[in-house]
This record gives structure tokens, C-alpha cells and sequence, in this order.
């Protein structure tokens, strides 16, 4: 499943898809003001182009794990995104993942890295449950 991961700022939101297996995370080039009409057309131009089949928008939560000042605004704009594109949008934790991006370094920008970070993290964590749930200690052992 290809997904779309975004690091969502007023001024420019990092973009990262991963390969169609859904392993590999790639930091994309930015969106500029995506809240605006002319920046959640060009998201959704990227997830048509792209065949993305889901969008992961970071949730900046404080170190805590509570509602941050930006939270509010992330959490509208992810709505806004949903009215606007035909895939399931998902809100994840974001935290560290522009401190990660601040220290791998790379030629993509700064907060495209940070998405990559989050997706990669966003994909462990779908892998994780997929893992957990063959592994159910409820389900009878196959014979052998």
C-alpha cells in the first residue's frame, strides 16, 4: 500500500511516500502553505499522481503526549484534507521526528525528512500490528 506521509507547517508541509510494498519511506518535495485551496489541490494532484492509498498527517503532540498549540490546527487542516482527497487520512504522533530530521541531514528538505521519519515510524508500527495479529495466542496451531 503506498502512503503518503505529511509534516504538516501553515508555511510549507514535508512530504515522504513510501514503495507499494509499504517498507521503504522517501522524503518528497515540500507543499507550500497547504491549507490554502491552491495547496490541498497540489496534495491532492500528488496522492492521484502517486496512487496513494493513504495519508499519514504527524500530530504534534508536547513531549507529554497532550494537545499542543499547533495540534488544533493540524488536526483541522487533516480534516480539511480528507473532504478534499478520496483516501483515508490518519493523524500519528510526531514527536522527535524533526530532531531526527535536524540530525540524519541529507539533500531533501528539513521537513520532507521529518515525514520520512514519521512514515518510517508509521509503517514499523502497521507492520508491528500485522505481526501481532498472526501471532494470536488465541488462534489454534496449524497440525503438523
Amino acid at each position: 500500500m503506498r502512503v503518503l506521509a505529511l509534516d504538516y507547517g501553515s508555511a510549507r508541509c514535508g512530504c515522504a511516500l513510501s514503495d507499494p510494498t509499504g517498507v521503504l519511506a522517501t522524503p518528497i518535495e515540500p507543499v507550500l502553505r497547504p491549507a490554502t485551496r491552491r495547496g490541498l489541490a497540489r496534495l491532492r494532484e500528488l496522492a492521484v499522481e502517486r496512487g496513494v492509498e493513504r495519508v499519514v498527517v504527524g500530530l504534534p503532540l508536547s513531549l507529554s503526549g497532550q494537545d499542543s498549540a499547533q495540534t488544533a490546527e493540524t488536526r483541522a487542516f487533516a480534516g480539511a484534507l480528507e473532504r478534499e482527497l478520496r483516501v483515508p487520512v490518519e493523524l500519528y504522533d510526531e514527536r522527535f521526528t524533526t530532531r531526527l530530521a535536524e540530525r540524519t541531514g541529507g539533500e531533501a528538505s528539513e521537513d520532507s525528512r521529518a515525514a520520512a521519519h514519521l512514515l518510517e515510524d508509521w509503517l514499523a508500527a502497521e507492520l508491528a500490528k500485522a505481526s501481532s495479529a498472526h501471532a494470536d495466542p488465541r488462534s489454534p496451531e496449524p497440525a503438523a
